[in-house]
């Protein structure tokens, strides 16, 4: 077997992981085609606090997610992963006991508070060598969208069938499994080093992350996505059924084929943008799709056929957006920064699904029912005029070095710069180790074979 092959371990490690990310997520995302639907069943229900309900777990995450990742290099991976899956598991079971709209809220609060995603990727990192970390990775945000059209479908089903506590009553019990693919599935590293910062968020690196405009610009993306998605749950379920006489069980029927055709229609585009470098050309166009489908939601939504071509039109973009969005910051962060550039990515995807749900609850409130398509509309088109000035993508790749402990760190960055195709250094002196952002159409890597002890790709 060659030394480059992924071995058994590494194999184990990135399925595993990857199973223990789909299981939270889909915990997560089965009550948002449900929660409106049976919001009747909770005393004091408003479609305000419905909304609030939906993205309450986003604040908690928000806050804890890279506090948390940063804890697991002091007290353990897998201690912080197994606390937060069982915080997870208690807040899933307040919600399923919960008879108020608040209990609810204050359980899915809980919820967020299991905060491991940052955990997840450090664990990985200890699991995996370098040059399978694209895969890894790949592997893990893969989960993560299946998880998203997974949810959708069969939340309606689950609560039809049994009841809405029955959806959290499922998280929970997907958590304690998370559980066990942590602590018997999942291998426990021989040594636990420091998160790496290309995979993982360094607090050294924050402020240059929050101060990169072209990473900002893709953060307000992300955190506009995730403000519609949790604003237009708040009344399309009650839609479906008023418009398209769907019963709350039976959504199901409608989620599905939209989801697959959907999927269908957006993946050439996709493979169109990376193969071609049009990728800017089919993001901007994807964000004026998100547009115009909630205009046509939020004007012709009582018409069948405006339901219908509005939801397919939504769901294609947001599933491209979604799937466009972490290449681009991947593509975008400055050489040992995307660890850090995600970290913030994350952040902002969250505070966007808790604002989105409150703030949407709160135009189905006192703007009516398609409140909240107009105010999504409003922030996409915010979005769109930000994202217009965005930069083409540069197609660079990223290196690691580590380089010979008797080179100093400021001999090694100034001889690096000077390396033709090297577009971005950073150095990590400490463990003598480079991170390089290379121009391949430029860059011969026989130039850095003075300095290496071992390079690998990471993107």
């Amino acid at each position: 077997m060659s030394n480059n092959s992924i071995t058994g371990v590494e194999r184990r490690s990135i399925y595993g992981l990857a199973a223990l990310y789909s299981f939270r997520m889909l915990g997560l995302f089965m009550v948002l085609p449900v929660l409106a639907l049976y919001a009747d069943g909770f005393t004091g229900s408003t479609p305000a606090l419905i909304g609030l309900a939906l993205g309450a777990y986003g604040i908690s995450q928000a806050l804890l997610q890279i506090p948390l990742g940063m804890l697991s290099d002091k007290i353990g991976r897998k201690t912080v992963i197994v606390t937060g899956l069982l915080i997870f598991a208690l807040g899933s079971i307040v919600a399923a006991q919960a008879d108020s709209i608040w209990g609810v809220i204050f359980g899915r609060c809980l919820q967020g508070c299991g905060a491991i995603a940052s955990s997840v990727l450090a664990l990985m990192t200890d699991l995996t060598r370098e040059e399978h970390r694209t895969r890894a990775m790949a592997t893990i945000g893969m989960s993560i969208g299946v998880s998203f059209m997974v949810a959708v479908i069969i939340g309606p089903f689950i609560a039809g069938a049994f009841s809405i506590s029955a959806i959290f009553i499922l998280t929970a019990v997907l958590a304690a499994v998370g559980v066990v693919i942590t602590l018997w599935l999942i291998p426990t590293p021989l040594r636990q080093s420091s998160a790496q910062p290309d995979v993982v968020a360094a607090p050294a690196l924050l402020k240059r992350a929050l101060h990169d405009k072209e990473l900002l610009r893709l953060n307000s993306g992300i955190f506009t996505l995730h403000f519609v998605l949790m604003a237009t749950f708040v009344h399309l379920p009650l839609m479906l059924g008023d418009v398209l006489s769907l019963s709350a069980h039976g959504q199901w029927k409608f989620y599905l084929p939209i989801f697959a055709l959907s999927f269908v229609a957006m993946v050439p585009l996709i493979i169109f943008g990376e193969r071609k470098q049009k990728i800017k050309p089919v993001f901007i166009s994807a964000i004026c799709q998100l547009l115009l489908s909630l205009l046509l939601l939020a004007v012709f939504g009582h018409h069948g056929w405006a339901l219908i071509m509005g939801c397919f039109g939504f769901f294609m973009a947001f599933n491209l957006l979604e799937a466009t969005l972490p290449s681009l910051i991947s593509k975008r962060a400055f050489a040992g920064g995307k660890g850090t550039a995600m970290g913030v990515y994350s952040t902002s995807q969250f505070l966007g699904a808790f604002l989105g749900g409150s703030c949407g609850g709160l135009a189905v409130q006192y703007w009516g029912g398609v409140g909240g398509f107009w105010l999504s509309a409003a922030v996409v088109l915010a979005w769109l005029l930000i994202a217009v000035g965005m930069k083409k993508p540069r197609h660079l790749k990223g290196l690691a070095l580590r380089y010979q402990s008797c080179f100093s760190a400021e001999d090694m960055l100034a001889e690096l710069k000077l390396v033709p195709g090297v577009v971005d250094v950073m150095l990590v002196a400490k463990d003598c180790q480079a991170y390089l952002k290379v121009d391949e159409k430029v860059f011969v890597e026989t130039e850095i074979l003075p300095f290496k002890a071992e390079a690998n790709p990471l993107s």
